[in-house]
């Protein structure tokens, strides 16, 4: 393939992924619209479990972004065998980790809202629990939702994905008004759950329908279902690391924000917030630059230089854009998210810091799909770690130098060398091991 061709498929694929992450975001803020309405308490505990429930989506990539490799590498081999091997695979470590997950959670429940809200109000500590004793059931569907968009993109089919994920919002938004104003803060639970099962519904319903997977549906069991879970552990086990790393990361660094201030705090809440729009693209990119070079991999052509090149150059541009947006917009942009005056005055300092970072970034966020794709996410994750160990100490020595625009030094600098260290190791890659873990087992 050319490299015109490389960087087509990887926008196709790219597309829909992106707007289903917008989906995913978007039904969050749904709830919390919605439950504003019952006052600040409220607010609090719908805030509390949609950060554990992005704690939570690093559990659930072990198997769905595994499985995504794991099946689109077996696509290209033309290997109905080895879809239905790497499907079981995926069936099997999801069904390990839900019951822990769920039952651990339930049990819990007032012991991590205590933990997030750091032994805070009473009343949002109550509406928190309340609101976990359906959430936290519902993580079985959650889960079961992302292994399904794990094995649809795998076989090559990134818009469903991004249907369902539209489909359960517009549920969400129907049922919410109907289910808060009736059960309150548990209303919006309940509304969250009950969509994304109907969409986990009918996804199931696509995955049998699709050729590839019928085509593999009708195979023998062939290898024994321990060798599928752990080939889909060893695959996905990085890559759910990676973004726990990164998000631990975050949270590290609001840490260091706060010796500036409650201002700054906020502002860097809401900064990041806006980041997300241009970031999820960034991650979008990856998933497809993933699952392009596993297919091309399996079909017998090692790609991953070209792939990457071209990853980077989508990403890269949509970073430049977003710094472009940034410099120019930032006050209006923290304004659409209510900030007051001061703190949109320093997050707009930050948004319009914050380019050069933006696009490394999204170099770094790009050129880690071709890792994955090839059986490499556990180098990716270790340049991960190796930028976050800089990463906060420079935060927090440049942020006393020069408040919110020495973080954003920082998270550059740190992800300059992430960046370098990765172009290294890519190079090495290609030359050195045109075989991979996936060509050996297969």
């Amino acid at each position: 393939m050319t490299g015109a061709e490389h960087r087509r498929t990887l926008i196709g694929l790219a597309r829909p992924v992106y707007f289903s992450l917008l989906a995913s975001v978007a039904a969050g803020i749904i709830n919390t619209v919605w439950v504003a309405r019952l006052g600040g308490d409220a607010v609090a505990a719908v805030a509390v479990a949609t950060n554990v429930e992005n704690l939570l989506l690093g559990v659930a990539l072990v198997f769905g972004s595994g499985t995504t490799v794991l099946v689109a590498h077996a696509r290209g081999a033309e290997d109905p065998g080895a879809v239905r091997a790497a499907v079981r695979g995926g069936l099997g470590l999801c069904a390990l980790v839900v019951p822990v997950v769920v039952a651990g959670g339930w049990l819990l429940r007032a012991d991590v809202a205590r933990l997030v809200l750091g032994g805070g109000d009473e009343g949002a500590l109550r509406l928190a629990v309340s609101y976990f004793a359906v959430s936290m059931p519902g993580t079985a569907v959650f889960f079961a939702q992302q292994l399904v968009d794990g094995i649809l993109k795998g076989a090559g089919d990134t818009r469903t994905p991004m249907r369902l994920a539209l489909l359960a919002n517009g549920l969400i938004l129907a049922l919410d008004p109907l289910l808060i104003h009736a059960y309150g803060v548990v209303g919006a639970a309940v509304s969250t759950v009950a969509a994304r099962l109907v969409a986990l519904g009918v996804g199931v319903w696509v995955t049998r329908r699709n050729p590839v997977l019928r085509a593999a549906a009708g195979r023998g069991r062939g290898e024994r279902l321990r060798v599928s879970v752990r080939r889909t552990l060893r695959t996905g086990l990085p890559m759910s690391a990676d973004f726990t790393v990164r998000q631990a990361g975050a949270l590290a660094t609001v840490a260091v924000v706060a010796r500036l201030g409650v201002t700054a705090v906020a502002a860097y809440a809401v900064a990041y917030k806006v980041l997300y729009v241009a970031t999820m693209a960034f991650y979008a990119v990856r998933q497809a630059a993933s699952i392009h070079t596993a297919h091309r991999r399996g079909a017998g052509h090692d790609e991953r230089g070209a792939v990457g090149r071209q990853a980077v150059l989508v990403a890269g541009a949509a970073g430049l854009a977003a710094a472009g947006l940034f410099l120019a917009l930032a006050p209006w942009l923290m304004r659409a998210f209510g900030a007051p005056d001061d703190v949109t005055a320093q997050g707009a300092l930050f948004l319009r810091c914050v380019g050069p970072y933006l696009v490394l970034l999204a170099g770094f966020i790009a050129l880690g799909g071709a890792f994955e794709g090839s059986g490499g996410a556990g180098r990716v994750l270790r340049v991960t770690l190796l930028g976050t160990a800089l990463q906060l100490p420079c935060a927090y020595w440049l942020s006393g130098l020069w408040g919110l625009a020495g973080v954003c030094a920082a998270l550059g600098a740190a992800m300059a060398v992430q960046c370098a260290a990765l172009v290294l190791l890519a190079r090495r890659a290609v030359a050195q091991e045109p075989i991979t873990e996936f060509s050996r087992a297969a």
